[in-house]
């Protein structure tokens, strides 16, 4: 209910339209490209201090792009309408070409992932048997050239493909800031800076998901935390969040610095009805705080444990992702509440658990990515062989 003080709405302002799966549609994309980033740090711009997440990264962009399609699904009345844009593609919408974008980064992320476990996929053919044998025949494409020429080949086709997967991820989810950007009648979303800030943001949910997954990881697999590679996680990590909260402040800071009319409905909505998520949340405890703890990583490094610093980087990772969460719950949540007529405010609930687009949902999207990592281990490593691990596979002979 609206109390005389906040003006008014008209009746077809009333409701939030896009809500918990919209949140989460940037959120998980962002972890898509975000990953797929890091990753060709160490493939395209051959950071060997990154090696041991490379393979990492790939799989769980892979398994949050897999997720991700989950969240527009869940959104729609009729999710089975959703086959109509790649059979009657309407080049002229945003939303409709979201498909083929989708495929095309599908198509080369499978791709690349392949070129990287070629090797893994001939030599467990070579040493399987039965069914698991002839699985990873197929898996290998009758394709069992394991020599020097031939990995040279396959360095160099992966080194391309990584090469064009930037741009495609970062088309991938800048075209998510890009919808919201080209919303005109929105003056909160309406800005240039919005693919941008998407995709900075992005990066940073991306590199903080791996940061957590490589330290769980190494723990439960009895290996050690790479020291060099953690090291130049955070230097990464801290970079880009530092970017990030930069674009999103001077974004408010200009809307308030012309002070238009859309000022007057703004400034109220971050300071009042998203003090919490937005302040709270979004600014200090998700960005002040891990630019510290991060901060001291990387300026102190001399002075830090490798146990203190993994212990940092994994508090400030988890801080990350949540910092990443409350900014696009401000974004399409936020951009909301205020009514088209600049007048008055909506109520906001927060979803229910088990709500069409509720918490249940959301929490089972989350361990999607968790559970094909899983699985995708169980089937070939997601973690970089050791050097005793490479000499083995040269020295064996496929079948």
């Amino acid at each position: 209910m609206m109390n005389e003080n906040d003006g008014f709405l008209f009746p077809n302002d009333l409701h939030i339209l896009w809500q918990l799966m919209i949140v989460m549609y940037p959120y998980v994309t962002g972890l898509v490209a975000g990953a797929f980033i890091l990753s060709s740090l160490y493939h395209v711009f051959h950071r060997d201090e990154l090696r041991p997440i490379g393979r990492l990264s790939l799989v769980a962009s892979l398994g949050c792009l897999l997720a991700a399609p989950a969240t527009l699904l869940l959104h729609l009345g009729h999710p089975e309408r959703c086959f109509n844009i790649m059979v009657t593609p309407n080049p002229s919408s945003a939303m409709a070409m979201f498909g083929f974008i989708y495929a095309a980064y599908l198509a080369l992320l499978v791709f690349e992932m392949w070129l990287v476990h070629r090797v893994d996929i001939i030599m467990l053919a070579s040493r399987s048997r039965g069914v698991q044998r002839w699985f990873y025949k197929v898996l290998a494409l009758g394709v069992y050239d394991v020599s020097d020429e031939a990995r040279h080949v396959d360095h160099g086709l992966l080194v391309v493909l990584a090469a064009l997967g930037i741009p495609a991820a970062a088309l991938l989810h800048g075209y998510v800031g890009f919808i919201f950007g080209a919303v005109k009648a929105n003056p909160w979303w309406s800005t240039p800076l919005m693919p941008i800030i998407f995709l900075c943001s992005a990066i940073v949910s991306g590199v903080a998901m791996v940061i957590i997954l490589y330290q769980i990881g190494m723990k439960y697999s009895g290996r050690r935390i790479d020291a060099a590679c953690m090291q130049s996680l955070a230097r990464w990590l801290w970079l880009f969040v530092i970017l990030s909260v930069t674009l999103e402040l001077l974004e408010i800071m200009t809307l308030a610095y012309e002070a238009a009319d859309e000022w007057l409905i703004i400034g109220p909505l971050l300071v009042d009805q998203l003090a919490f998520s937005f302040i709270g949340i979004q600014l200090i405890f998700g960005a002040m705080i891990p630019i510290i703890l991060l901060g001291v990583v990387v300026l102190m490094s001399r002075y830090l444990t490798d146990q203190i610093r993994n212990t940092l980087c994994f508090v400030a990772s988890l801080m990350l992702l949540v910092q990443v969460f409350a900014m696009r719950w401000n974004v399409v949540i936020g951009g909301q509440i205020f009514s088209k007529s600049l007048r008055g405010f909506r109520e906001t609930h927060l979803p229910g658990l088990f709500e069409k687009e509720g918490i249940a949902l959301a929490i089972l999207i989350f361990v999607f990515p968790l559970v094909f990592i899983a699985l995708f281990n169980k089937v070939l490593p997601v973690f970089e062989p050791t050097d005793e691990q490479e000499c083995a596979q040269d020295k064996a002979q496929p079948a």
